[in-house]
């Protein structure tokens, strides 16, 4: 059988199952990439692998991604796991070509990783858009995230491979590229005259002019350079949607977490991309429950949504990471933490509800994901009426919605 990958958390490792495909091709194996982010997502992955081994009793069982590298040895003390393999290891052909019974975990330290290799797919199985990665780590401490240590050090692809891997996969038939990686705003920092995401954008769609869309995965507004708010100004080909890592509304809470902005920053940038690009929509991740946050604090976390005008939410439950610093903080209650996430997620319904209540009437133009599903150039999702093939960009006029994603007529 080939390889078969399942997949968990970023789209960075949406990007990284396809190389790993490609990595691993012709050997006989289920590779299970994991995520580290909460310890709901290590949870999830370890209840998947043991219903792989109920399902297929045969299957040669490979454990990777950020929760392999960060925890190698409780995934290598599962019986139902094969084999241990590092964010660096997965996509090493060489790595897979001398896996052997006798070699159960290749491990290797991710902080001496120097140097982010491009990694040239032709596309991603299934998917009407395409990802690329343009960067790798993160240099920043925030104190509740684990991800630095599964990810390594900021490191960059060089300009000339990001913008040749765009070319190739307008030239295989994708209509919209993604940008991805784990801190995309800081890209360039390692690179010889430390261009910024910025330059990169505008080189991409003035090098790929057959380019239809170009859209970001998450940034960290307070790295957002001049280049690429004008870009997002004056390109059309670049998608009037940003997620933004916000975290929280409150500047003690904000402090508390190492993160290098405050919450009149995060209400300014929006306010500032919104006058330079009034169709821009906004997401945003915000953790519900940080240590020691009061209910003060996480009023100042509601009231963000409203005060910077968020659409979509992604809300975390706080839960902690060991070895993290916040683990090592005074924990607030998992009752209250639990309420303060629904709070938040109803919050953010409100939002996009309001959202997708302004879009009826409207003509938008939709990227088909499948036949009867697609997203507008915002990245809210439509029901199509009429199907379309998936990969082709229709105009529609937007009739209604059900709450969640609208509908086209």
């Amino acid at each position: 059988m080939a390889v078969e990958v399942v997949t968990f958390g970023c789209r960075l490792n949406a990007y990284e199952s396809e190389v790993i495909r490609r990595a691993a091709d012709g050997r006989d194996a289920v590779v299970v990439n994991t995520c580290a982010v909460t310890a709901e997502a290590v949870r999830q992955a370890r209840q998947t692998i043991r219903r792989i081994r109920r399902e297929q009793p045969s299957a040669r069982i490979v454990v990777t991604g950020c929760a392999a590298q960060t925890q190698a040895n409780t995934f290598a003390a599962m019986p139902e796991v094969d084999h241990v393999l590092g964010n660096e290891e997965k996509l090493s052909r060489e790595v897979w070509a001398g896996l052997t019974a006798e070699r159960k975990t290749a491990v290797g330290d991710i902080m001496a990783a120097k140097q982010s290799a491009p990694r040239l797919i032709e596309g991603l199985d299934g998917r009407a858009r395409a990802f690329v990665q343009v960067q790798n780590g993160c240099d920043h401490r925030c104190t509740f995230c684990i991800i630095p240590f599964g990810r390594g050090n900021s490191r960059s692809v060089p300009m000339d491979e990001v913008v040749a891997q765009v070319r190739r996969l307008v030239e295989n038939g994708y209509r919209e590229v993604v940008l991805t990686g784990v801190d995309i705003t800081s890209y360039g920092s390692d690179l010889p005259d430390a261009p910024k995401l910025g330059a990169l954008v505008k080189q991409i769609l003035k090098a790929v002019p057959e380019l239809r869309r170009l859209r970001l995965s998450s940034i960290d507004s307070v790295e957002a350079d001049a280049d690429l708010l004008g870009a997002l100004a004056g390109e059309p080909r670049l998608m009037p949607h940003l997620h933004l890592s916000l975290q929280s509304g409150d500047d003690l809470v904000l402090k508390r977490m190492k993160r290098r902005h405050l919450r009149a920053d995060a209400i300014k940038f929006c306010a500032d991309v919104r006058r330079l690009r009034p169709d821009v929509v906004f997401g945003a991740d915000i953790i519900a429950g940080f240590p020691t946050e009061t209910v003060d604090m996480f009023l100042r976390s509601l009231d963000l949504v409203e005060d910077c005008g968020l659409t979509f939410l992604h809300v975390f439950p706080f839960s902690p990471r060991p070895g993290t610093p916040a683990a090592r903080m005074p924990q607030v209650a998992p009752a209250t933490i639990k309420d303060r996430a629904r709070r938040l997620r109803e919050r953010g319904e409100t939002a996009l509800r309001r959202h997708l209540d302004g879009e009826i009437g409207r003509h938008r133009r939709v990227l088909v994901e499948s036949r009867t599903l697609g997203r507008t150039e915002q990245f809210t999702p439509v029901h199509l009426v009429a199907p379309h093939d998936p990969g082709t960009i229709v105009e529609v006029q937007i009739s209604g919605h059900d709450g969640r994603q609208l509908r086209a007529a």
